[in-house]
């Protein structure tokens, strides 16, 4: 039987990968509900292709659009985020890939998870804003999280269980500014920072990865997905982008999982998961590789990888104002409205004016998202 996937952010880089696997696989895999923030004609172009039972369009101005583009078909069209959330319940859904961007992520991965469906998470705001709230909401459902992030994805394939996990090694491209000196950090536009040397990803996670600010949130989810200390998580840049991430155990044996910078890979692999399928793409080879190289990061020129291990170090809701500060300082910077060095200002500057709450609870994290939203924007 096939597997119905629900595919939260089906027009982002993660979500059309995803359907460049169901199309690959169509006697395994099956899109129930395709969803999109604003993307009305390319979501009208995927249900088209793909069939799906429903499609949802969070930006509920554009529900009109959406409707005409697909009166032809037999496709349940619905509008706003209560039709994102009541969707991801829907019976037949055995999978929900969390492909949202950003904070708007974690209430539909939180009302699929009490609909005990298992969650193949892309969106890595989901564990960095909540992630204690969603191991003990995973914990009480008895629901399976799969990463999907190459890097998590990697982790979570070295694990050996039964045998405790000393460190895990993360590594990280470094982004197109890891020659950089800080001088030369202080002018780069966002046309040189939406470059990626190794991956083809959307604007958002691609700025966060110039600044290190991706490889943080990737840090404080590690510690919630493998149930680790921030002492056991190690940042490398490996330029290179063909080891994704490495698990260091206790006599000392290191597992690394390896392969081409390809994200449907990973996305597969949570599909398939505990089988793994065939696929096309493009293998790993070695012949190619003349050298694979390792550095520390280097967080005086990188200021973000520091602040994401200060505020999973503070804990309690400081992960859910940097993650707010950041969503606010990378549209700014998108909107030339501050510098790329600007944005560490602006979440350092951010954390230290929006109230600490130690052990919030959800409405504690929806309050705290609006109040560090108004005062990063503030402060351009």
């Amino acid at each position: 039987m096939k597997k119905q996937i629900a595919i939260l952010g089906s027009t982002g880089s993660i979500g059309s990968q995803a359907l460049q696997v169901i199309d690959e696989h169509p006697d395994l895999y099956e899109a129930y509900a395709l969803t999109a923030n604003n993307q009305v004609e390319k979501l009208a172009e995927q249900a088209r292709k793909f069939m799906p039972t429903a499609v949802v369009i969070a930006n509920e101005s554009k529900y009109t659009q959406l409707k005409e583009l697909l009166a032809d078909l037999p496709i349940k069209v619905y509008a706003g985020t209560e039709a994102l959330c009541q969707i991801v319940e829907a019976q037949p859904i055995d999978i929900v890939l969390a492909s949202m961007v950003g904070y708007a992520g974690l209430r539909p991965t939180m009302h699929a998870i009490r609909a005990r469906k298992t969650i193949a998470l892309a969106n890595k705001e989901t564990m960095v804003v909540a992630g204690e709230l969603i191991n003990a909401l995973a914990d009480e459902y008895n629901v399976t999280i799969l990463p999907v992030d190459s890097e998590h994805s990697a982790i979570f394939q070295c694990l050996e269980p039964g045998n405790p996990t000393e460190k895990i090694l993360l590594t990280a491209s470094g982004g197109p500014f890891r020659t950089l000196s800080g001088y030369e950090m202080q002018h780069v536009t966002k046309e040189q920072a939406l470059r990626h040397p190794n991956w083809s990803m959307g604007a958002k996670i691609t700025i966060d990865s110039a600044s290190m600010m991706n490889k943080g949130f990737e840090v404080m989810e590690a510690k919630w997905l493998f149930r680790v200390s921030p002492e056991q998580i190690e940042v490398l840049v490996h330029p290179q982008s063909v080891i994704h991430s490495m698990v260091q155990f206790a006599d000392g044996a290191v597992k690394a999982q390896l392969g081409v910078p390809d994200m449907r890979l990973p996305i597969q692999y949570a599909f398939s998961y505990p089988k793994r399928e065939s696929s096309s793409f493009e293998r790993l080879d070695f012949s190619r590789i003349t050298s694979l190289t390792f550095e520390q990061p280097d967080t005086q020129r990188f200021r973000n990888l520091a602040i994401a291990y200060e505020a999973l170090n503070q804990g309690g809701n400081m992960p859910c104002i940097v993650n707010a500060a950041n969503e606010v300082a990378v549209e700014a910077f998108l909107h030339d409205q501050v510098s790329f060095l600007g944005m560490s200002k602006l979440i350092e500057q951010t954390m230290q004016r929006v109230t600490f709450i130690s052990s919030p609870t959800y409405d504690d994290y929806v309050a705290t998202d609006s109040e560090a939203r108004r005062t990063a924007r503030s402060l351009l």
